[in-house]
């Protein structure tokens, strides 16, 4: 089986045999979709989430590990020989605090079943190529970093290459999704009577105030791709007494890990310079796992890219600069993608009330099943086509030797 025989032979074959699998599946599939959208869930919370999912794959023939390495809310669903690649689709299905699946991970969870069963359907067809088919419930992508605690206990390690897809307004393959660190920084001052008795306060929140625009006034001497957001959750508790505490959450962005780790040196610098001039103590810690940035593998990225034209789908042009997940950290440990498709109309963006509503229409629902095609496309390409593998592991370590030279 050569490139040629594979395009214009037994490949396409496959290839329709895995779209006509997902159109089968549609409402089914939209249903899902559906109801994780109607239950929004948040960070390892998402039980109905994890149940319905689980579910659905375990009558489809797939091998189901529920609360998968100890996780209550991640699951593991198998189906294959366990010889040739392990391809591994990722489903994330957390939502987000008062405006729910603004993310529209119910569509992510969506593109994933729906990919899982093309590729499944190619596998168990007469002549197919070997290999294995995974599917990875992941929880708590908006925080808690549920990938994260699956790479620390080795979901990995025998996987060969990882994808999944994220709802956006626009289609998009080549992107920067940076690196994220969570912090929290708390003043501690003195508490005293406003009125009777202020000269033997210290004013927390003065600190809070001062540091808030401090880190506001850094943003002019801040790259274009470096990101700081913050706000204040504690600041006192009456207007009376001067505030002792005053605690703020920021998060702070760039490109790589080492770029994060130098705004981390100036925002320090912020916070110190807040406390000497209010007299504060301050003390400042982690509040979630480290984000790394995506690394997304050009020959899987290319792939995806020619499957998706295939079907009608076509891409912004140039490196678009995207948030952060922790999708990022499973790109550092095997060969990933992560590729958006579109939803709306191009005017509601992510994280908001609009993005919510769009997420469940029927035209968000047609895009997803798209993109769940165009991954088991993809994933067929690396299971059938002689020395894919290797090269997209080869791209994967010359990113490594680059991700070395940036630390």
């Amino acid at each position: 089986l050569n490139n040629r025989a594979f395009k214009f032979g037994m490949g396409e074959d496959w290839k329709s045999r895995a779209i006509t699998e997902i159109e089968k599946h549609s409402q089914e599939l939209s249903s899902i979709g559906e109801q994780i959208w109607r239950h929004p869930e948040l960070s390892f919370n998402e039980h109905k989430a994890h149940a319905t999912l689980s579910h659905f794959l375990e009558t489809k023939g797939f091998c189901v590990d529920r609360s998968y390495l100890g996780i209550e809310t991640a699951y593991r669903a198998t189906y294959g020989d366990k010889t040739g690649p392990n391809i591994c689709v990722i489903c994330e299905y957390d939502a987000l605090p008062d405006i729910g699946h603004a993310c529209g991970h119910n569509l992510i969870a969506e593109a994933g079943l729906a990919a899982a069963l093309g590729i499944k359907a190619v596998l168990e067809s007469d002549g197919s190529p070997q290999g294995t088919v995974t599917v990875m419930g992941t929880p708590a992508e908006e925080g808690g970093g549920g990938k994260i605690k699956l790479i620390e206990k080795s979901a990995f390690e025998k996987i060969d290459v990882a994808m999944m897809v994220h709802p956006s307004p626009f289609n998009l393959v080549k992107f920067m999704c940076l690196a994220a660190l969570g912090i929290q920084v708390t003043f501690h001052g003195i508490a005293a009577h406003v009125a009777v008795f202020p000269w033997k306060g210290v004013n927390a929140l003065d600190a809070a105030v001062i540091a808030y625009n401090n880190i506001s006034l850094l943003r002019q001497q801040m790259k274009p791709t470096w990101r700081v957001h913050g706000i204040i959750t504690d600041g006192g508790c009456k207007p009376n007494v001067i505030p002792e505490l005053a605690r703020m959450e920021y998060y702070l962005r760039a490109p790589t890990k080492g770029e994060v780790e130098v705004l981390y040196s100036k925002v320090m610098a912020c916070f110190d310079a807040a406390a000497k001039a209010t007299g504060c103590d301050f003390e400042v810690m982690e509040t979630d796992s480290f984000y790394e940035n995506v690394v997304t593998n050009p020959v899987l990225s290319n792939l995806y890219e020619i499957n998706s034209n295939s079907l009608g789908v076509t891409f912004l042009s140039g490196l678009q600069p995207c948030g952060s997940t922790d999708m990022g950290n499973v790109s550092h440990v095997v060969p990933s993608i992560h590729p958006f498709f579109a939803v709306g109309d191009g005017s509601q963006a992510n994280h908001t009330r609009e993005f919510t509503a769009v997420c469940n229409t029927p035209a968000a629902h047609h895009n997803t099943l798209i993109a769940g095609k165009a991954m088991a496309m993809t994933a067929i390409d690396v299971l059938a086509i002689p020395g894919l593998l290797e090269q997209i592991k080869e791209a994967f370590h010359k990113d490594e030797d680059v991700k070395l030279d940036e630390v």
